[in-house]
């Protein structure tokens, strides 16, 4: 995905999210973004990173967003908006240009040939009789 042009995929993003969020009263509070972030702090969500991932969650993102959402307190709604949708946008894009496990694995076409292998039902023990 990274010979997507930056700027292109940042439009795209921008028309994709003024859909999701199409007036002011719909981006996220906030109240939200801070819960959100202590969510991420807590120990069970902790303790669930480091055994999926092998370490622990990576939560900056979320208070960098609570404290963007500070800055836009003396904004008018709609400019929230919209400088809500632009800094979703770009992020969404970075991760859309950047690197992701679709650089290192191919998406199969067809099934492998053969698997699963069919069932035998004499391996598996006597068949259900019907009386």
């Amino acid at each position: 995905m990274s010979h997507l042009n930056f700027k292109t995929v940042v439009k795209q993003e921008e028309e994709r999210l003024k859909s999701v969020y199409p007036n002011p009263e719909d981006i996220p509070g906030c109240l939200s973004l801070f819960e959100t972030w202590t969510a991420c702090n807590a120990l069970r969500t902790q303790v669930k990173a480091i055994y999926r991932y092998g370490g622990r969650p990576q939560c900056s993102d979320k208070m960098d967003d609570f404290k963007f959402c500070l800055t836009l307190k003396a904004l008018h709604p709609q400019e929230q908006r919209e400088a809500w949708i632009k800094r979703r946008a770009e992020w969404w894009a970075r991760r859309r240009t950047n690197r992701s496990s679709e650089d290192v694995w191919d998406i199969r076409e067809t099934p492998v040939p053969g698997y699963p292998p069919p069932l035998v039902w004499d391996e598996l023990g006597p068949q259900p009789t019907t009386s």
